[in-house]
């Protein structure tokens, strides 16, 4: 989401390298993300290979807005 909210949409490799995660771990949380609301997962080809991209939702947004006020509250402001 952090990522996304800077970015708007990236494609799977992207995320994956920038999160560190494995294939599995990365597909779980973009269902999770995407049945909630928060990124649309758009499934196509380039050259002949599955590309797959996550765009933030406006939902997605509003939701990591929020959740970044409640940590700074938390923080006390910080």
């Amino acid at each position: 989401m952090a990522y996304l909210s800077g970015a708007g949409s990236a494609d799977f490799a992207d995320l994956k390298a920038r999160a560190r995660v494995t294939d599995g771990n990365l597909s779980v949380h973009l269902r999770k993300l995407e049945d909630a609301g928060y990124v649309r997962v758009e499934k196509k080809f380039q050259n002949r290979k599955p590309l797959t991209i996550a765009h933030l939702s406006g939902k997605g947004r509003e939701a990591w807005i929020s959740y970044l006020d409640r940590m700074r509250a938390l923080l006390g402001g910080a």
